[in-house]
């Protein structure tokens, strides 16, 4: 079968135009058109007499070195940015995510009271911790695994990063604001339940207490069991 390329071009009664013209007519086409285009789509749109695939290789000398060049894909022509220039092109955006109420307060907990398992966070919040949640929360890299509790099933934990120690200007879990500042800074109710007593004494206190573990993954006047080998 004979290329589109190879046939001749239709003989007209009419002169073609100057082939600087014609060059002008191709660039308009390929420049304006969202796909790629065959010789016959261009000749049917140029004037009779002209000869599109002649001009293609014109325009493809033409543009050699430049930062835009002529290029043939499959049997279409088109009007591409130079290879070597692609890297002009690219755009970097910044992805903003809103965490919902369910991941805020899963990453609080961790927080507060890290090293915490799953079981732990869904009795502290009251309701089920979905596996979307903690996965969001490691893929922002703001919680990891930490260790295991040396408890039937040793079930796994979770711990803030330094990233998200880093996020929120924090040298250490411990730098966490208590809960006299988070009421102060209006995050919380600064009325306490009704009939709390425990609340009232937190209030006074001003600090986190017992809610950190230390740093080595035990609470404190707690001892893990020995691991058996």
């Amino acid at each position: 079968m004979a290329d589109e390329d190879d046939l001749p071009v239709e003989e007209s009664l009419f002169e073609a135009p100057p082939e600087g013209e014609q060059d002008r007519m191709v660039e308009a086409i390929l420049f304006a058109t969202s796909e790629p285009v065959t010789v016959g789509e261009l000749n049917a749109r140029m004037p009779h007499g002209a000869d599109a695939a002649r001009t293609l290789e014109r325009l493809r000398k033409r543009y050699e070195g430049r930062g835009v060049i002529v290029v043939r894909v499959a049997d279409r022509w088109a009007i591409r940015t130079a290879p070597d220039l692609a890297f002009l092109m690219q755009k970097e955006t910044v992805e903003t995510r809103k965490l919902s109420r369910a991941a805020i307060e899963t990453l609080a907990i961790i927080a507060y009271h890290q090293p915490v398992t799953r079981a732990e966070i869904e009795e502290i919040r009251g309701v089920s911790v979905s596996r979307g949640t903690i996965d969001l929360l490691l893929e922002m890299e703001w919680i990891r695994f930490g260790r295991r509790r040396m408890t039937p099933g040793r079930p796994v934990t979770f711990v803030v990063t330094p990233e998200f120690l880093d996020h929120f200007g924090l040298e250490s879990a411990r730098d966490l604001p208590g809960l006299r500042e988070l009421r102060a800074a209006g995050l919380l109710d600064n009325r306490p339940p009704p009939g709390s007593e425990a609340e009232d004494s937190e209030s006074d206190d001003g600090d986190q207490g017992d809610m950190f573990e230390d740093d080595t993954g035990e609470k404190d006047g707690e001892d893990e069991a020995p691991t058996r080998s």
